[in-house]
């Protein structure tokens, strides 16, 4: 039975070089044109046996192995933290990863967060070590990596296994026995370790020889061909010259031919006839080239572009089915009908609104607010409307998330009057990043406002030779011995209430609050010096039970002497 080209998931953190890597191993230059510079969605290249041949020279030879499979397809998957479940989708119909790891810089967030997932779906990954150019001293060229490290400096030597020994132990204490791949003993136990170098090219022969043997000696009965229902999911949809609208589509399970039913998920599930199957040129990447050629039929693992009718509103995302009868139809529904189920929520509990424009990027949007343990109200794919505004407005934290979706201007006009705060991005660590900040900052903005609605404890001294006015209202100096007074508050002379201070002056000028160590003088109401207060007294803030609710709630942000007193007055 023949079998099909492994489906080899790209992961890692956001910047260790995943798409230049893949971009030296297909000769072309996605990386470039990438938001922010980094992958936003899942694209897909095949590289034939006959290249990979063709790059690896006399090594396959060297290591013995009888090549077989017909060659690799890469998954170059978004490396930030909010792709979690894009990348777990990849990780649940992938053979194999390469999990890639910056050599200088070792495990970082999403370094741990890809293991995780690839233990809990037992992908057997290799490591590759990138970036081995930037290391000082490093003479590259463009060859196998151990040839070229044997010229290397000592010193360099030193420092290159002392990067990677550091990887080594990092995935001992996630469980994981690893080994620069020329010594591992055992590739059925141990993670081979591959340094490389996306730039100059180094070390690519060793991974994709290490990626070959391993697949041809662990996975050949999972790489057998079934001729069963074809299983996909939809990368892109966009126009194509001629055909109208297409969506590509990695099908990682079973075979299509042109004329088969099509069962596509989405806003609604439907079906359709296959009209056209393309494939783009070998080392071509799906997103980006416009070279396909025509072919009747296709088998698992691959990227195709697929044309037929009705198209114009499935979403990218979407899971997709091929049918050989229509026997299939009701099982196939369902399925597609489940996966849906998982990524578009709705409640009626308070939360955000996201909008995004595909399903994967709504379903690494939902997993990261998740994580972050923050409510989600509503998530559906489409561009953000004044309907989504006027739902936000009526939570206790009006706020949307727009991901590469537009804003329609009745929607932003309404937002602007209803409160409702958009985030929108086309790199999602920013739109997270931008919503953590403005968070903080209304955290910030609450506290203080629920901090100067409350009165603060205080303790003044009415400073002898200072009383400006007895009554009507008595006016007189006094120094601020431990916390704050403001105008507004009531102070106490033991038990008893005497007075509520009517405005504060120092230096001449009104003040709106006066702390320890302050002079300043006092007005107040219903108050005559020398009857209900004296010279040399001592008064006090009063305070109710919620100002002390909410002080010791924060009691951690207030000044020592502030501290002190609501100590001593807490106890009274």
């Amino acid at each position: 039975m023949p079998i099909r080209q492994p489906i080899i998931s790209v992961l890692g953190h956001v910047d260790s070089g995943k798409t230049t890597l893949l971009d030296k191993i297909r000769g072309s230059a996605v990386a470039p044109g990438e938001a922010g510079g980094i992958t936003q969605h899942i694209g897909a290249s095949e590289i034939p046996i006959k290249n990979i041949m063709g790059i690896c020279g006399d090594l396959v030879k060297k290591m013995g192995i009888d090549v077989k499979i017909p060659g690799l397809l890469f998954i170059d998957t978004p490396g930030h933290e909010a792709f979690t479940t894009l990348r777990k989708r990849g990780g649940s119909i992938s053979d194999l990863a390469i999990l890639i790891i910056d050599i200088n810089e070792g495990f970082q967030p999403q370094t741990e967060e890809s293991l995780i997932f690839l233990k809990e779906f037992k992908t057997p990954f290799v490591v590759a070590a990138t970036k081995i150019d930037r290391i000082l001293g490093w003479r590259s060229e463009d060859v196998c990596f151990l040839p070229n490290f044997k010229e290397q400096e000592e010193r360099v030597q030193n420092e290159v296994e002392e990067k990677i020994y550091r990887i080594v132990g990092q995935l001992g204490e996630k469980g994981f026995k690893s080994e620069r791949y020329d010594r591992v003993g055992d590739f059925a136990k141990e993670i081979c370790i591959v340094p490389v170098s996306g730039v100059t090219g180094e070390g690519i022969p060793d991974l994709l020889v290490v990626l070959t043997g391993l697949a041809q000696r662990y996975l050949e009965e999972r790489l057998e061909v079934t001729s069963g229902m074809g299983k996909g999911t939809i990368l892109e949809v966009r126009e194509f010259k001629g055909l109208g609208t297409t969506i590509d589509v990695i099908l990682y399970d079973g075979v299509v031919n042109r004329g088969d039913t099509l069962v596509v998920g989405g806003k609604e599930i439907f079906t359709t006839k296959v009209k056209a199957l393309l494939k783009p040129e070998p080392l071509k990447e799906m997103r980006v080239e416009k070279m396909f050629r025509p072919v009747g039929h296709v088998s698992a693992a691959t990227g195709v572009k697929i044309s037929a009718p009705n198209l114009e509103n499935v979403i990218a995302g979407s899971p997709v089915r091929f049918l050989k009868s229509e026997r299939d139809l009701g099982k196939a529904k369902e399925d597609i009908e489940r996966e849906i189920e998982e990524v578009e929520i709705e409640t009626e509990n308070e939360g955000l609104i996201l909008k995004a424009d595909t399903l994967g990027s709504l379903e690494g949007l939902i997993k990261a607010l998740r994580d972050l343990k923050i409510p989600i109200r509503k998530a559906k794919v489409g561009n953000v409307l004044k309907s989504d505004v006027m739902e936000s407005s009526g939570m206790e934290n009006p706020v949307i998330f727009a991901f590469h979706v537009e804003i329609l201007p009745d929607a932003s006009e309404s937002a602007k009057k209803q409160g409702v705060r958009i985030f929108k991005s086309s790199v999602i660590y920013k739109l997270i990043e931008d919503y953590q900040e403005w968070g903080e900052e209304e955290k910030r903005r609450k506290e203080k406002e629920l901090l100067e609605s409350v009165t603060h404890p205080g303790r003044v001294k009415i400073l002898p030779g200072y009383v400006f006015r007895q009554s009507k209202p008595a006016i007189f100096g006094v120094e601020v011995l431990g916390g704050m007074i403001k105008p507004g508050y009531k102070l106490r002379k033991r038990e008893k209430t005497v007075g509520e201070v009517k405005e504060l002056q120092m230096e001449g000028e009104n003040v709106d609050k006066a702390k320890a160590g302050d002079k300043v003088a006092l007005s107040m109401e219903g108050v005559t010096i020398g009857r209900q207060v004296s010279e040399g007294d001592t008064l006090e803030t009063v305070m109710k039970e919620k100002d002390f609710e909410v002080l010791n709630k924060f009691k951690s942000k207030l000044p020592g002497d502030e501290r002190k007193l609501l100590e001593e007055f807490g106890g009274k």
